[in-house]
């Protein structure tokens, strides 16, 4: 019986190619998005017409009942669900520092990247097969401590938390539960808002001297979710080129 996986934020950048991924190692995949239905349903085609297994389902990840029903959806479509990758995110384009950053900008960065993850975390604790895989994200943005990055950062921290803890609290049910943590990467999430010389500042910035790309960071969750990562646990792996 195949793995079937969610991946949140999955229409396009990182979770598009995720979810490319995950097929092309046999599992079936649910393509979760928020409102771009027409990108999420060209992900689920090419799946098919490479000969994998997908579906689309729309859930807003920060309404906790949104997420059940995506949880009931996988389970409709495919049976059981063994893998959770929560990709989805969101980081302000205009980078404002902390004391310029206004109250709608702090609660729906909270709302997506933190209780968005709490939402699906605390699904899956009772959705996942034994021998599941949880995969979360952070950023390297952590360690990096750039000004701009203050409430970014910090929800990104929370997720870190999360996962350390969640790992021990899974105990008994041989579930895995990591996060990566990927630095610049070329998606139009990072690029937007960024001048040329921005970009080009942090492709050099890495020892290996390009930007990340979404295959990348796809590759590491895919080492994660598999089975050569089943002795890795309550993990942040920095997937950036060596950036820090």
């Amino acid at each position: 019986m195949s793995k079937v996986a969610i991946v949140t934020g999955a229409s396009r950048g990182i979770g598009a190619a995720i979810a490319h991924r995950l097929a092309q190692d046999g599992m079936a995949v649910v393509v979760n998005y928020a409102g771009r239905v027409e990108e999420a349903a060209a992900v689920v085609s090419q799946i098919v017409a490479q000969g994998g297994r997908a579906i689309a389902v729309q859930a807003d990840v920060a309404d906790a009942a949104a997420v059940r029903q995506l949880f009931d959806a996988a389970e409709a479509g495919f049976g059981h669900v063994d893998v959770l990758v929560n990709n989805a995110g969101v980081m302000p384009p205009n980078l404002p520092q902390l004391a310029d950053t206004d109250d709608a900008t702090f609660d729906k960065l909270f709302a997506i990247n933190v209780k968005g993850t709490f939402n699906t975390l605390r699904e899956a604790a009772g959705r996942l097969r034994s021998g599941g895989r949880i995969v979360n994200f952070s950023s390297s943005v952590i360690g990096l401590a750039l000004p701009g990055y203050a409430v970014y950062a910090a929800t990104k921290s929370a997720v870190e938390t999360f996962t350390n803890i969640f790992a021990k609290e899974l105990r008994g049910k041989a579930i895995t539960v990591n996060a990566v943590a990927p630095g610049p990467t070329a998606t139009a999430l990072f690029l937007t808002g960024k001048s040329d010389e921005q970009i080009d500042r942090l492709a050099k910035a890495a020892p290996l001297e390009r930007l990340g790309t979404p295959e990348d960071i796809a590759a590491t969750v895919a080492f994660l979710a598999g089975p050569d990562g089943a002795w890795i646990n309550g993990q942040t792996l920095r997937a950036n080129g060596g950036i820090v």
